[in-house]
């Protein structure tokens, strides 16, 4: 077997993109996607129908040019998760608007509101993911979300903290993000090269793998935001890893042993305390944490950013 075969065999495989032909090759069980992969695939003309039945869609929906837009890109995020769960068995990760980050009443609504859509399109709500920023904000709207039978895939989670407060929230998946760990430490460090096993972005999943299995939580892991295919072999035996095309065919196209690394009967062996958290103590420790508080706000802009790229490209198909 090649290495993405062997991997399977360990960890359920996401692929980390909006296209569909590379998901029909590397057949994972789940799809993510956010707007900067929607932007890449949307510039293809022969995803034209879907943008074009977006528009059709908010313009009946208002005359309002602004309120147009928004029904259009939510649209547009479901029309290309409906395409996704043709393809793939399991579920889609479709994300609420970053810019709603920090305000859960809206992100509530919002994810109820993508929701319906999908279920208008007739797709059970146990198939899709709603991916919320794990701000506490965010983390609120998920608790009360899972509460409704929606379920969440918080993302741009970067501190056990983070992990450890959306697993009390009861979240269905947490998605913790590898490579941009290791973004921070390689600038932090000044070096240019960190060995897998050393990676701060693999020993924080693998961290909050442990906590998770040794105190029983549900809540799934999807490492993410890989670097490099040594990554993701450093953290077979996780959840689910969501992975980017270009590095699925890496892995398919190499033969080297992947064995389990994470396993739930090591870490119910492991010595760790258990920790309580309130907001305050949630945003005091999260605020130790320098590359955390740093990826967060970058990340939500980022995301910000690719969502206004995106909408600027759309308006002008109206």
């Amino acid at each position: 077997m090649n290495s993405l075969e062997q991997l399977k065999k360990h960890t359920k495989v996401v692929a980390d993109t909006g296209d569909f032909e590379s998901i029909k090759q590397f057949l994972p069980l789940d799809s993510t996607t956010n707007p900067s992969l929607i932007y890449a695939v949307a510039q293809d003309p022969k995803y034209d129908y879907l943008i074009g039945d977006a528009i059709a869609y908010a313009q009946a929906r208002s005359k309002d040019k602004t309120e147009q837009l928004s029904y259009c890109m939510d649209r547009l995020a479901v029309n290309f998760g409906l395409e996704i769960l043709k393809v793939v068995p399991g579920r889609v990760s479709t994300e609420v608007d970053a810019r709603l980050s920090f305000d859960t009443k809206a992100t509530i609504e919002k994810a109820r509101f993508l929701i319906r859509l999908y279920e208008s399109s007739g797709i059970s709500r146990n198939r899709i993911l709603i991916k919320v920023a794990a701000t506490w904000e965010g983390i609120r709207a998920a608790e009360i979300l899972e509460n409704e039978g929606i379920h969440t895939n918080l993302t741009l989670l970067f501190s056990d903290i983070q992990a450890i407060a959306c697993a009390e929230a009861g979240v269905q998946l947490i998605s913790p993000f590898v490579g941009r760990i290791l973004d921070w430490h390689k600038k932090d460090r000044g070096v240019d090269h960190i060995e897998a096993k050393e990676d701060p972005g693999v020993l924080s999943v693998t961290e909050i793998f442990n906590y998770y299995k040794k105190f029983d939580y549900k809540t799934e892991i999807m490492g993410a935001s890989f670097r490099n295919k040594e990554e993701i072999i450093e953290l077979a035996g996780c959840d689910l890893l969501t992975i980017s095309p270009k590095l699925l065919a890496e892995l398919e196209s190499s033969n080297i042993e992947i064995k389990q690394k994470l396993k739930t009967s090591t870490a119910k062996e492991k010595d760790i305390e258990k920790v309580e958290l309130d907001e305050k103590s949630f945003r005091w420790l999260f605020n130790e944490n320098a590359m955390a508080t740093e990826k967060l706000a970058e990340g939500i802009r980022k995301f910000s950013a690719d969502l206004v790229k995106l909408e600027k490209f759309i308006a002008t198909k109206f």
